[in-house]
């Protein structure tokens, strides 16, 4: 028997995006519909940032004493339980899991159902058995893995970021197909997990990021066994279980298991968008600034599948977005200049803003790119962490853009993701008193290096501290 439902705000998603539209909504007193037809939590607590850095934090204490040496201790090579690590994996997930439950959900008063949803009109939506009426529609079905139709594949077993955390023995050879920032990580993880890994990358491996930096981490990774194939189309695959060969345009290689990271697709296929009168295509819901859709104004869309960049913390910022305009009425313009995002190799490689070759070509002569290197901040010298760099894009005294390669780097970024959404002068870096010694120095140092030319290398200043000099008591 059908049933009917009529809501202020129906969500379709409980992901990263959903969750927060939802929370914000149903606590301040909107009657709230919550669909998710998988599991709470959505991708990033049950396949992607969530279990991926478990398995990087287990991996990390693999490799920990495997370079003792310079610190006066003797190495240690770990024994490495594979499937123990996999199940640090789990209670991690386990952890944070009541935080996106639906208990906890039907506790803050959403209505909470457990079915895909589709769309039945441009008013109404379908779950299971029940018809949602709502007054506004916020899809955030979020995204998942691309397997793209590469010959042969279907006749071995291909791992994804969905299924790579529930293999409880360890992989003799992985290959990845993918040199992105999921494959790349996974490909480090293994390794220190004790897996040979051959990536193998259609372009260039990190592609996207500053190359100057993507080499500070990809040749770390090589050091470490890594092996990197770039400009390696993978034309074919061929083989069964334990034999997989991959055939490139620059040979053939042979693993036990395959992992497939070439990329995110959105997750529109069951929603009956057409129905809805709602408009997208491959990237996502067509939506306006405002994350709304173009061809329906009852519906708006939060997290990959609002097209742009796909990050939980981005999804979660779009949620906020919603919850502002939804809510209050107020207008809640998403933006992307202000958005960082993290590499979690070792070591890592944070963007924020744009890059130096974006950058230039945005704004030309006007462009002031500062630099600093790890090996001048004294934090980095004790732990002998001294590989990494900092850029700095600056255009009239404000950052535009940082990009950082070295350890830490995730944390470091949070400075200039800060200063660029709110407006801040490098002023505002360099005043900034910091406890010594922290890695955080590379940061001031960097904006100190804007100013350098202008104190130091000024005729101007250098006649107005003469004078000062001659005539001042």
């Amino acid at each position: 028997m059908t049933k009917r439902i009529k809501t202020d705000l129906c969500v379709i998603g409980a992901g990263s995006a959903g969750l927060s539209v939802a929370a914000g909504a149903a606590q301040m007193g909107a009657d709230v519909v919550l669909i998710e037809g998988h599991k709470m939590g959505g991708d990033c607590l049950n396949y992607g940032c969530i279990p991926s850095k478990a398995l990087i934090a287990s991996a990390k204490h693999a490799h920990a004493g495997i370079n003792n040496q310079p610190y006066g201790v003797a190495d240690v090579w770990p024994a490495v339980d594979y499937a123990a690590a996999k199940d640090h994996v789990q209670r991690v997930v386990d952890t944070i899991a009541p935080v996106d439950s639906q208990e906890r959900f039907e506790g803050l008063g959403c209505t909470v159902i457990r079915e895909n949803a589709r769309f039945i009109s441009d008013t109404e939506v379908q779950a299971g058995d029940t018809i949602i009426t709502a007054r506004r529609f916020v899809v955030a079905t979020g995204s998942g893995p691309l397997v793209p139709p590469i010959d042969g594949l279907d006749g071995v077993t291909v791992h994804t970021n969905e299924t790579i955390f529930d293999l409880r023995e360890r992989p003799d050879h992985l290959l990845v197909i993918g040199g992105g920032p999921i494959g790349m990580e996974m490909a480090q993880a293994h390794r220190r997990l004790g897996c040979k890994v051959t990536v193998i990358e259609g372009a260039k491996a990190m592609g996207k990021d500053d190359p100057e930096l993507a080499a500070v981490v990809l040749d770390n990774l090589r050091a470490e066994g890594v092996e990197i194939i770039e400009d390696a189309k993978a034309e074919r695959v061929s083989g069964d279980e334990g034999q997989i060969t991959v055939h490139t345009s620059q040979g053939d290689f042979t693993g036990s298991h395959l992992l497939m990271a070439v990329g995110r697709k959105v997750n529109v296929d069951r929603l009956d968008l057409e129905k809805g009168r709602v408009k997208y295509d491959r990237g996502g819901l067509k939506v306006d600034a405002n994350l709304r859709s173009v061809t329906n104004k009852r519906v708006y869309a939060a997290g990959d599948v609002a097209g742009g960049l796909q990050f939980t913390h981005v999804a979660g910022y779009h949620g906020g977005q919603l919850v502002r305009s939804l809510m209050f009425g107020l207008p809640a313009k998403a933006r992307t200049d202000h958005i960082p995002w993290v590499t979690y190799t070792d070591p890592e490689l944070a963007q924020v803003g744009l890059t130096e070759a974006q950058a230039r070509k945005k704004h030309g002569a006007a462009l002031t790119v500062v630099r600093s290197e790890f090996e001048h901040n004294d934090r980095a010298n004790t732990e002998l962490k001294t590989k990494g760099l900092i850029k700095v894009m600056v255009v009239k005294g404000k950052p535009v853009g940082a990009s950082i390669a070295g350890h830490m780097a995730g944390e470091l970024i949070a400075m200039w993701s800060m200063a660029i959404a709110n407006g801040l002068k490098m002023t505002a870096i360099s005043n900034t008193v910091l406890p010594y010694p922290t890695y955080n120095e590379i940061n001031k140092r960097a904006a100190g290096a804007y100013f350098t030319p202008k104190l130091f290398e000024s005729d101007t200043v250098k006649m107005v501290v003469g004078l000062v000099q001659r005539w001042l008591p």
